[in-house]
């Protein structure tokens, strides 16, 4: 598993990493790099580390350049244009696992054992999944925690994938839900 967050632009090229590699992906939605987003990207900086692979043309480097201003420590993987064109359309999508691959290595990507600190147990007996409030609770979580909402799965994915302790994460269900503050 790669120890960094991938930032990319879209969807498709969250699909595109997830093909070539495990890790966790961040998408930006092109130019809408929105503040949760831009806070998201400065939290895994601070937990994991950032690598940014966006697009070899004209918005991809914008778009690079706009993350790297608030992230000066995010590494930088390149796909070259000719690896990530297909049918006249230009893409981190368009580009096969193993160029991915080639790019993330070039960045110096760190590769380690996937820690596996949460577990679907843990998503059930704190309600983040399987109960009438479970979304409303993770969104509570996901902001105190600074990494976003995500369904069950991708929440428990970011939990492990964000590094975050248990000690953080009681602390956190401490200050969010008065049922656990007795305990």
């Amino acid at each position: 598993m790669i120890k960094e967050v991938i930032v990319v632009e879209g969807k498709d090229d969250i699909a595109a990493v997830k093909k070539a590699v495990e890790a966790e992906v961040i998408a930006v939605n092109g130019y809408g790099i929105n503040k949760d987003s831009m806070e998201k990207i400065k939290e895994a900086a601070k937990r994991t580390g950032v690598i940014i692979l966006t697009d070899p043309d004209h918005a991809g480097e914008r778009i690079r350049r706009m993350i790297s201003k608030r992230v000066p420590d995010a590494k930088h993987a390149y796909i070259m244009r000719e690896e990530g064109t297909k049918n006249g359309n230009i893409g981190v999508e368009n580009a096969n696992p193993e160029a991915i691959l080639r790019a993330l290595n070039s960045a110096k990507a760190a590769f380690e054992e996937k820690s596996v600190v949460f577990s679907a147990r843990d998503m059930m007996f704190f309600k983040l999944t399987g109960a009438g409030d479970s979304k409303m609770r993770r969104q509570i979580m996901g902001k105190a925690l600074g990494i976003g909402y995500g369904n069950s799965s991708s929440f428990l994915s970011k939990l492990n994938s964000f590094k975050i302790s248990r000690e953080e994460f009681e602390e956190a269900l401490v200050r969010n839900f008065k049922e656990y503050a007795n305990e």
